[in-house]
């Protein structure tokens, strides 16, 4: 298993297709800064996307991604600055409108996404507040958005969990594109393809439990440890050790924050010997015993995330 589908499994991104179809202008979609990630995409027609701040306005045309990391509220409307309705009123307004039914409708789709745990975050937090992708005629994302244009068009069986698997695909895509193409993407997957440490980190990621030690990652580098201690702190600003640390904490936070493990069998899982070198590291880490961390982050939040039609994958 590469890193990116590592990360991309462990996030468990989970979403929903809420609002497909809008009438000809005015019209307008305020979404909510709860929202981890959207994805937006015009299969007909055209529209535009802005934040709170000036300056901040791309045009939505067909052939085009636009994904959105949660944080600033965001917009989509027949023009900038449009007045823009809660999800829950623009899908009563327009609910009876059929993508088939004006040739003049701007027909557009919006993914909305959460991640699991830290994982996730740790995904989000390497792209870009919005990014826009254009899809080459020979790149398999156009063939993404052409399927969900033609899907848009039909009111067959099944059709939401077709339009869910186009959107992860869509979201899988999109990501893959930007990291491949971005001077900032995350330095984990930059150092993923790099032939010096790419065995490495993922030996380290596939199994995060086993003991390893520096000259055991260093051999299955095919380098010496000088030489694979020395590349990996220039790829990943840190070493090796530290990485390894950094990904079991990581790890562990997730496992605390979303499973019924114990702290012994969250231990074993991310290769410590005992459930007390794994407090004392935790404690260590995040300056507060594992057990009170787990608590306080599973105590309810007082309010509710903003996002509608939340359909977890199965």
């Amino acid at each position: 298993m590469d890193l990116l589908t590592d990360y991309l499994v462990r996030a468990r991104a989970a979403g929903a297709v809420f609002a497909r179809t809008v009438t000809e202008p005015p019209w307008g979609l305020r979404l909510g800064g709860s929202i981890q990630l959207s994805v937006h995409t015009v299969v007909r027609g055209r529209g535009y996307l802005w934040l709170d701040t000036p300056g901040s306005t791309v045009e939505l045309i067909p052939g085009t991604v636009t994904l959105v990391r949660g944080g600033p509220n965001h917009y989509i409307g027949h023009e900038p600055g449009a007045e823009c309705l809660e999800p829950e009123e623009f899908r009563a307004r327009h609910a009876q409108m059929g993508p088939g039914d004006n040739p003049q409708a701007t027909v557009f789709l919006c993914g909305a996404y959460q991640f699991s745990g830290d994982v996730g975050s740790g995904l989000l937090d390497a792209l870009p507040q919005v990014m826009t992708l254009s899809a080459a005629d020979d790149d398999p994302l156009r063939d993404v958005i052409t399927l969900l244009s033609r899907e848009l068009v039909r009111n067959e069986l099944a059709q939401q969990i077709v339009l869910d698997r186009l959107l992860d695909l869509l979201l899988v895509l999109a990501i893959r594109s930007d990291f491949r193409r971005s001077a900032t993407a995350p330095r984990w997957y930059r150092a993923s393809a790099d032939p010096r440490l790419g065995a490495a980190l993922q030996a380290i990621h596939e199994n995060a439990a086993h003991p390893w030690t520096v000259p055991e990652l260093a051999a299955i580098s095919g380098l010496s440890r000088a030489a694979f201690a020395r590349a990996f702190r220039d790829a990943l600003g840190q070493a090796p050790m530290q990485y390894l640390t950094e990904w079991r904490m990581t790890l562990a936070r997730d496992h605390l924050r979303a499973d019924d493990l114990s702290l012994a069998q969250i231990a074993d899982t991310v290769g410590y010997g005992s459930p007390f070198a794994f407090a004392a590291a935790f404690r260590r880490h995040h300056g507060e015993p594992p057990g009170t961390w787990r608590q306080r982050e599973r105590t309810p939040p007082k309010t509710r995330l903003l996002t509608t039609h939340h359909h977890p994958k199965p």
